[in-house]
């Protein structure tokens, strides 16, 4: 007992000081787990041995790990997106595959070994791409939901490829996969009466107490585990089906939020196990295959997306985005690549490679995402070859090219609506630009003059210049985007009254230095108009009762962004 709560001591405490560096240097967790794994493992330090616990420990992480995945799985994000990110996605997993096979072929690899590494290559990392997009607060552009919608893809085929790996035992290949299947659709099966006649009406129960709630979800999510292990799956796949089956539920995100402390202690223990297991010598005797590798990875994938995408008809922006996002190696792969190890499918040597070149495309990946836009204004004029002619952002577009509008409106959400709605009302002659190609298309249906575009892509900002406006308001309330908008329309012309927006008082005066005509904070008018209306009428029970009918007609309105 105080062996083992030594060694957990031991992994927690150097992870931690290594997450806080990796912190500093704008890094994600997992390659500071890995390392931690690399320096504490038997080849370096020898302080603490992956015994039989800390195994089980780190096989619970992935099983919470692929709950979570499977709880925010997110169909509706499909349908906006589903051909690209189906066709992109499955093309994108082909050709990495298919090229990635023939390159270790090359470097002298097995059929097996060669198949392995090349599919874990194809997939890219959910946790992190969606964690730096909602940094960036770039989820909801269209760049940001296909690079989701193509993540989506890829977790299904690899939870596809875990459970038929997981059906098989040491040289035992296809012989197994008939009767796997069979037990994979009665799982499927129990899944569905679970949800269909279950589940809803528990979760109801429950959920009127947070704890209950919190153990419910554990307890169900060790249940349908049980059951998958009892059919021949592994218990990741039972808790990957068992989050689908929660996923519809209106506690789902509460549920997501309250076990990812579970997964996050647990899994740091996989990725120890997975840096234990990288060896000094392999590692040395491979760096021209990982620097190969990560290459490949790097570029190769960003490449392919790209031509995908183009030939899909999409902007060489949006494609080199969305494949700067996928330009890692997944946390799947690692799994993948432990439980072939474990099957005895492939060598040590091939875990080190897939190791080390998840550590290389994860940190170096994180920098490209997050500085993507940078990277792109400096690339943009050698990827127009990757455009075809007919776009399909051009596609998201209701207004005349040659007419002249008195205001541009950035942004239709939030404070947007309100100010869009009264500038109608107003009979003003306005163009609205939105990011969000749902909200492009319901402006469409009404007739609203709108066009699709990102105040961050210098292009869209040099083509609302040519409508010659004389007021642009964005109610977007990033900074870097404003000050972009501030110094093309300030270059443009003086005349031309430049309204923004800022989330707090700092970034208010900034913007004012800068140029800004006006600059709204939401929080200080939102109390403005509190105080305004309730200006006497908190004292008048029958004006309070008008204000608040008409407050939820508003909010219920057809036409409010949700």
């Amino acid at each position: 007992m105080e062996r083992i709560f030594f060694d957990l001591g031991i992994i927690i405490i150097i992870a931690t000081i290594l997450t806080i560096i990796f912190k500093y240097l704008k890094q994600p967790a997992i390659p500071a787990y890995m390392l931690t794994g690399i320096i504490m493992g038997p080849f370096f330090l020898n302080l603490v041995t992956a015994g039989a616990t800390i195994q089980a420990f780190s096989q619970i992480g992935i099983a919470f790990l692929l709950f979570i995945v499977g709880l925010n799985l997110n169909v509706r994000l499909l349908k906006e997106v589903g051909k690209v990110s189906f066709l992109g996605g499955i093309g994108q997993i082909f050709f990495t595959s298919f090229m990635g096979y023939f390159i270790l072929k090359l470097l002298g690899f097995s059929i097996i070994e060669s198949i392995y590494i090349s599919v874990a290559l194809s997939f890219s990392s959910t946790i992190i791409v969606v964690k730096l997009l909602s940094d960036k607060k770039d989820i909801e552009r269209l760049y940001g939901k296909i690079s989701i919608g193509f993540l989506l893809v890829q977790d299904a085929v690899a939870v596809f490829i875990l459970i038929f790996l997981s059906s098989f035992k040491t040289n035992e290949l296809v012989s197994s996969f008939g009767f796997a299947l069979i037990n994979g659709l009665i799982l499927l099966g129990i899944a569905y009466l679970a949800t269909r006649f279950f589940l809803t009406k528990f979760f109801e129960r429950v959920a009127r107490s947070q704890e209950t709630l919190f153990l419910s979800a554990v307890s169900w999510c060790f249940t349908f585990s049980i059951i998958a292990h009892m059919l021949g799956f592994g218990i990741e796949i039972g808790a990957f089906l068992a989050g689908i089956c929660l996923a519809s539920l209106p506690y789902n995100m509460e549920i997501s939020n309250k076990v990812r402390p579970l997964r996050d202690f647990f899994v740091i223990l996989f990725f120890f196990i997975i840096g234990s297991s990288v060896e000094p010598s392999s590692f040395i005797s491979n760096i021209p295959t990982i620097i190969w590798l990560s290459l490949f990875v790097l570029i190769g994938n960003t490449l392919l997306v790209m031509i995908i995408m183009g030939f899909l008809g999409f902007k060489s922006r949006t494609s080199f985005l969305t494949g700067l996002n996928i330009a890692q190696i997944s946390e799947f792969s690692l799994i993948m690549i432990a439980m072939g190890k474990q099957l005895g499918h492939i060598s040590m040597n091939a875990t080190t490679i897939v190791s080390s070149v998840g550590i290389i495309t994860i940190a170096v990946s994180t920098y490209l995402i997050t500085n993507n836009e940078k990277i792109y204004v400096k690339l943009a004029k050698f990827l127009g070859i990757f455009e075809r002619k007919k776009l399909y952002e051009d596609q998201l577009a209701h207004h005349e090219k040659k007419k002249q509008y008195d205001i541009i409106l950035l942004g239709q959400q939030r404070i947007g609506y309100s100010l869009l709605k009264n500038l109608i009302k107003n009979k003003k002659k306005i163009l609205v630009v939105d990011y969000n190609p749902e909200i492009i298309k319901s402006l469409i249906q009404k007739r609203i003059p709108c066009l699709y575009g990102d105040i961050a892509d210098p292009d869209v900002l040099h083509e609302i210049k040519s409508y010659k406006p004389k007021i642009v308001i964005s109610t977007v309330h990033l900074f870097d985007d404003n000050i972009m908008v501030t110094k093309i329309f300030r270059k443009f012309g003086k005349n031309v009254a430049v309204i923004l927006t800022a989330n707090n008082v700092t970034r208010a005066l900034d913007l004012y230095d800068e140029g800004a005509d006006y600059v709204i904070l939401p929080q200080i008018l939102g109390g403005e108009k509190v105080s305004e209306m309730l200006n006497g009428t908190i004292q008048n029970k029958k004006k309070l009762k008008k204000l608040k009918n008409d407050h939820i007609k508003f909010l219920m309105s057809a036409e409010l962004p949700q």
